[in-house]
């Protein structure tokens, strides 16, 4: 196996102005990580979630990983832009363009709109029985009883759909360029991990970021994050990324929730070591509702009062800095 491409990681990404009456912020800043590996991340100026959307480069097909959470065309523009210098750079005639999601919440899906009349382009539904049936995590049911194997016209087994098979992973080839695509239920019913082969890196979505991890299914988390240390053990993974950021420099310490000033950011990059970390963090404080830091993340378990009150207290108190510094 090729040794994968190394990635810069060292980009000093775009964290809001202090104030937006005198922006200092593109609206994407657009960062390559390695040959036909693209990171992007929406401003906090247009939006405070400010999520960093993957696109991944081969030479048959390109992989977009979310479309951000504010709608309109520059997104488009921007992966055009990346897309037309790859096939130039690369001599290629053309290639087609996935657009697939980490998870179906409205800041990962809110640009899909812009991409339904691309030529070439396939935009995933975000459902998870969609999403599973298009990467192939899903396997044939059992329980139903095949076609004898000489009748006319008996269905392919490997097409009867299909339960979900999430401890699987799915490869999927962008031509000269494999992305393996796990089920990481848990965040969301939708949620999946992406690893690129060639660079050794793991999307992780919002299952694991520098940041605030929210829990759908508490059971479902716990075996998605047991499934992604261990397949990032077995696979040599480099680097873990997921879609925001959230924590401050400080250990434990996250900015509230709706800031749109993040002067004093961590690098999005997690290592195999951190992902362990929450593993081991999650497994600890899963059965105890509220809010547990650990360095890199905060637990929020459960959605009672112990969760909500201290981040919409936290918020309040920003909105008011924030109206603050917009008059200075």
């Amino acid at each position: 196996m090729p040794e994968p491409l190394p990635l810069d990681t060292s980009h000093r990404w775009i964290h809001g102005s202090r104030s937006r009456r005198h922006r200092t912020d593109p609206d994407h800043q657009v960062e390559q990580l390695a040959a036909g590996t693209v990171l992007v991340r929406q401003s906090k100026d247009l939006t405070y979630e400010a999520p960093f959307v993957l696109l991944l480069l081969g030479r048959e097909r390109a992989l977009l990983v979310d479309t951000g959470a504010v709608p309109g065309a520059g997104l488009r523009a921007v992966v055009d832009e990346q897309v037309d210098a790859w096939t130039r750079s690369e001599e290629l005639g053309g290639i087609d363009l996935v657009v697939a999601h980490s998870h179906s919440h409205g800041d990962h899906v809110a640009g899909d709109a812009a991409f339904a009349d691309r030529p070439r382009t396939t935009v995933v539904a975000h459902d998870a029985a969609s999403v599973h049936a298009f990467f192939g995590l899903t396997a044939p049911d059992a329980s139903a009883a095949p076609a004898a194997p000489d009748a006319p016209d008996a269905p392919d087994a490997s097409l009867t759909d299909a339960s979900p098979t999430p401890d699987a992973s799915a490869p999927f080839d962008l031509g000269g360029r494999v992305v393996d695509v796990l089920a990481i239920p848990g965040h969301h019913a939708a949620s999946v991990a992406f690893h690129d082969r060639a660079t050794g890196l793991l999307h992780t979505g919002d299952t694991v970021y520098p940041g605030r991890l929210y829990v759908e299914d508490p059971d479902a988390m716990a075996a998605s994050l047991d499934r992604l240390v261990a397949f990032a053990e077995e696979h040599g993974v480099r680097h873990v990324l997921g879609c925001h950021v959230e924590m401050t420099s400080r250990p434990g310490r996250d900015y509230p929730l709706g800031a749109r000033y993040q002067p004093d950011e961590p690098s999005p990059f997690l290592g195999v070591e951190q992902l362990r970390r929450v593993r081991d963090g999650w497994a600890a404080h899963a059965g105890r509702p509220g809010t547990h830091r650990l360095d890199d993340v905060v637990l929020c378990v459960g959605n009672g009062v112990n969760v909500a009150a201290p981040l919409l207290a936290r918020a309040a108190v920003e909105r008011v800095r924030d109206a603050w510094r917009q008059l200075t």
